[in-house]
C-alpha cells in the first residue's frame, strides 16, 4: 500500500460536522476495544490502565496479559483493518468497513475466541447519553476511511506536542494517552497533594470511578474532536483553584468557557497558526501556569530545566 509521504505530521482540516456519524460509530467501536484492555490490564492509579495509545499505524492497547499469553489489538487507520495479534503468532483481521456496532461487537469477540483469548466484558458504553449495549446497538454504523485516516493524522500532531510538552515536567506525570470514554487525547500533571473527593456525575460512569481519576490536585490537557469547528484543544485544573479563570493565557483566540469548566482552543486557530506546534505549546504552558500559579504549585520542584528556562 502506498504511504502518505510526510503528510502524517500535518496539521489536516477535518469538520466535525463532516465526519460526525463516522466518528460516533468509532467511538463505540474504541469502546468494545477499550473495555476488553480494561478487563485484562492490572488496575493502575487514575485508570491509566485502560487507555489506547497512538501507534505509526493508528491506536494500540499496547501489550496485554491473558493467563499465560499476551495480546494486542490496533486500529490500523492505512490498512483500516483491526488487528488482534496473540503473543503465540495467532493474529486475527476486523475489516473497519460500514457496519454496526453490534456486527463489530460480534466480530471481535469471535476473532478473541478463535485465539483462544475469551473475555468477557461489560457492554454498556461509558461517559455517554443515551448509551445502547454494544449488542444492541445497530444505529451507529458509519465508516468513511478518509475521515478516520485524517482523524488519526490529527491526533499524530497533537501527540508530537502533547509529548514535548509533558518532557518538560519532572513531577508526577501520565503518558500522552487516548481516553475512549471521552474520545479524547490527554496528558495530566500533578502537584502532588490529594485533592478533594470528585463528585462524579459522568453518564454511565459509577462516580468511585471518578473518585479515583481525580484523586490528586492536576493540570490536565488535550485534543477532542469535537464542538462546533474540527475539533478542540482544551486544558483544566482539579479542583480549580481561586483566581484560575481570571489567569492570562495564550494565544488570543484562547477563552475560558463557565459552560464545561475549562479553557478551549479552536483546532483550527492551531492549524492555522504561523507556527501551529508552537501556537499549541503556548496554550498548554499558560493553562498549566494558570493552574501552577494560583494552586500554588511547587513549580522548583516539578519543572524541568527546559520549562524555567
Amino acid at each position: 500500500m502506498a504511504g502518505f509521504g510526510d503528510s502524517a505530521g500535518d496539521w489536516p482540516s477535518l469538520r466535525v460536522s463532516e465526519w460526525v456519524d463516522t466518528r460516533d460509530t468509532l467511538h463505540m467501536w474504541m469502546q468494545v476495544v477499550g473495555k476488553v484492555r480494561l478487563a485484562l490490564a492490572p488496575m493502575v492509579n487514575h485508570w491509566w490502565q485502560v487507555p489506547l495509545y497512538l501507534s505509526a499505524r493508528g491506536l494500540t492497547t499496547s501489550l496485554m496479559p491473558h493467563g499465560r499469553r499476551s495480546l494486542d489489538i490496533e486500529f490500523d487507520f492505512c490498512e483500516h483493518v483491526l488487528h488482534i495479534r496473540s503473543s503465540s503468532g495467532d493474529a486475527r483481521r476486523i475489516r473497519l468497513v460500514p457496519k454496526p456496532v453490534a456486527e463489530f461487537y460480534r466480530e471481535t469477540m469471535a476473532a478473541l475466541r478463535e485465539l483462544g483469548l475469551p473475555v468477557s466484558i461489560w457492554t454498556m458504553p461509558r461517559e455517554i447519553e443515551h448509551a445502547v449495549p454494544f449488542e444492541e446497538d445497530t444505529e451507529h454504523s458509519s465508516y468513511n476511511p478518509e475521515h478516520a485516516r485524517l482523524f488519526w493524522q490529527q491526533l499524530l500532531a497533537a501527540h508530537r506536542v502533547l509529548t514535548e510538552f509533558r518532557s518538560r515536567f519532572v513531577g508526577k506525570v501520565s503518558p500522552v494517552h487516548f481516553f475512549w470514554g471521552a474520545m479524547d487525547l490527554a496528558v495530566t500533571r500533578f502537584s502532588g497533594r490529594t485533592a478533594p473527593e470528585h463528585p462524579g456525575g459522568a453518564p454511565n460512569c459509577a462516580d468511585w470511578v471518578m473518585v479515583e481519576g481525580y484523586s490528586h490536585e492536576l493540570s490536565s490537557c488535550g485534543f477532542w474532536p469535537g464542538g462546533p469547528g474540527e475539533g478542540t484543544f482544551y486544558s483544566y485544573a482539579y479542583p480549580e483553584p481561586a483566581g484560575y479563570v481570571q489567569h492570562p493565557v495564550r494565544p488570543a483566540d484562547a477563552s475560558y468557557s463557565p459552560e464545561v469548566g475549562e479553557f478551549l482552543l479552536p483546532y483550527e486557530a492551531v492549524r492555522t497558526a504561523a507556527d501551529p506546534d508552537a501556537t499549541l505549546l503556548e496554550f498548554l504552558q499558560t493553562t498549566y501556569e494558570a493552574a501552577a500559579e494560583t494552586g500554588g504549585w511547587d513549580r522548583n520542584q516539578l519543572e524541568g530545566v527546559a520549562e524555567r528556562g
